[in-house]
């Protein structure tokens, strides 16, 4: 089961200080982080990549989920 991050509405660097609390405290592989702007789509991304995680994302009109799992 993927731990779900919302970080929407929530500017930088905020999400990326979400994520990282979530991937302290849950043993989960997989998480979801929500986001609404490109550049905390890429912050979080961008700190994902340097926990050793694959980051996929989509993009829905205004929003960006995130697909992270560690490796």
């Amino acid at each position: 089961m993927a731990t779900t991050v919302d970080a929407r509405g929530l500017s930088c660097p905020q999400p990326v200080l979400m994520f990282m609390d979530a991937v302290k405290s849950a043993a989960d592989k997989e998480f979801t982080v929500l986001v609404d702007s490109e550049a905390s789509m890429e912050n979080v991304t961008r700190a994902a990549e340097g926990k050793d995680c694959t980051v996929t994302v989509t993009q829905e009109a205004d929003e960006y989920r995130l697909t992270i799992v560690r490796n």
